[in-house]
């Protein structure tokens, strides 16, 4: 049974008819046009569909959109501003951090949460952050190089 759910998302109060457990990925694409957030697995092993709660990244497809309703969620569609990039995003592009994309938005999403934790993160630490993120593509050293390059320019 539909009822309504209030959520933050990127910034914004949006109100929403919808099953309660709808997964946050459904709500997002369906119900708000955000398609940052990918379907990959469904089963929170890929990280396609990760999106900010409060500044985490946690996998959308698992949680019902009725419980994300407690938190902040920002998408990839949150990070620029007025049509400004997000450094991360144009480390991104800079280092060539792409094949496919598919896994692109929630490696972003990862990478942000990581460094708004640490600013300076080792190899090792974004690897760890990463971890939650497949990419099948191939490109994990560029996406590593991204996310050093994104760190240096927060740095600065």
């Amino acid at each position: 049974m539909a009822e309504v759910i209030n959520i933050k998302v990127n910034g914004k109060t949006h109100r929403v008819t919808a099953d309660p457990e709808m997964p946050l990925l459904y709500l997002l694409r369906n119900n708000l046009q955000l398609n940052g957030p990918k379907y990959g697995c469904g089963i929170e092993r890929c990280g396609s569909c990760m999106v900010l709660l409060n500044g985490k990244a946690q996998p959308s497809c698992v949680i019902p959109g009725s419980a994300a309703a407690v938190y902040e969620v920002t998408t990839l569609e949150g990070f620029s501003i007025n049509n400004v990039l997000d450094p991360i995003q144009e480390a991104f592009i800079e280092e060539q951090a792409a094949q496919c994309g598919y896994c692109t938005s929630g490696m972003i999403i990862s990478a942000k949460a990581l460094l708004t934790e640490n600013k300076n993160p080792t190899d090792q630490q974004i690897r760890q952050a990463l971890q939650r993120n497949l990419c099948r593509c191939g490109t994990h050293t560029r996406i590593i190089n991204a996310v050093k390059k994104a760190a240096a320019k927060l740095n600065k």
